[in-house]
């Protein structure tokens, strides 16, 4: 197995609780993979420790065969391990086209580029737009980001994920809070964008994951409680007890949910 991501014994404690206790993760390159849970089992912890956003108590964290254990959140974004965020985090007043180009501006690895002369800015509007019909979003181009609904500004971050060129993307819930159309929309977006990436994703929504995930590892509590394929995991009597809470299985809370 080719893996790119692998944790081992990755623990984060806060003031004597433990959120991530001992996980060893290991992602295969170029799959997509679920990470699901109850609430508070710990898994956008586990992504910000996988990000940089936070540093592990103890354990170590390795990406494409580098450990990134002690790096900043900005030097693993440059080796191309990208994430999105559980909240929407849009430039609301800048527009759609804007928002993809700050992103592609990293390129230039130069600060201040808000100040720059629209020549030198205008460089990256075809790399944008490109993106942006990518996404579904070319003909929103000139709107406001904040004008957006919900479910295309969550199409927007995966826009300008991309163009943060990733090896690896790992989206937290991006399906959360949308309606049925928009959850179709973006399961049909993560599925193209993936080929040829590896995806790391946490969701709610078991249909999605069903659909999506070639992976998936249950966490609760904390710790590492299954891993598998849908159809194993949804099996698991100690994955029902711990994640529904009930006796029926999984499949059969796919249509509550």
């Amino acid at each position: 197995m080719d893996t790119i991501l692998a944790t081992e014994d990755l623990t984060k404690e806060f003031l004597g609780f433990t959120a991530v206790s001992g996980v060893s993760l290991n992602v295969r390159r170029g799959s997509i993979h679920g990470l699901i849970g109850p609430n508070g089992a710990g898994k956008t912890t586990c992504f910000n420790l996988l990000t940089k956003f936070l540093q592990p108590t103890r354990g170590s964290i390795r990406f494409d065969g580098r450990d990134i254990t002690g790096m900043k959140p900005a030097e693993v974004a440059r080796l191309g391990l990208v994430r999105s965020f559980q909240i929407s985090a849009v430039f609301p007043h800048l527009t759609v086209l804007e928002n993809v180009r700050v992103a592609l501006q990293r390129a230039r690895g130069r600060s201040f580029d808000f100040w720059r002369s629209d020549k030198v800015l205008g460089q990256y509007d075809a790399r944008a737009r490109a993106l942006l019909e990518d996404v579904g979003l070319h003909t929103h181009a000139h709107l406001l980001a904040g004008e957006l609904p919900y479910g295309r500004k969550r199409a927007l971050e995966i826009a300008t994920t991309l163009a943060l060129d990733p090896v690896m993307m790992l989206l937290d819930e991006p399906t959360a809070g949308m309606t049925h159309e928009d959850v179709d929309r973006i399961v049909a977006l993560v599925r193209r964008v993936a080929q040829g990436r590896t995806v790391l994703m946490v969701e709610h929504n078991l249909r999605v994951v069903e659909g999506l995930c070639d992976t998936i590892t249950v966490l609760t509590r904390g710790r590492v409680l299954a891993e598998g394929d849908y159809a194993g995991v949804s099996r698991n009597p100690e994955v029902v007890a711990a994640y529904l809470g009930t006796d029926p299985a999984i499949s059969g809370a796919q249509a509550h949910g």
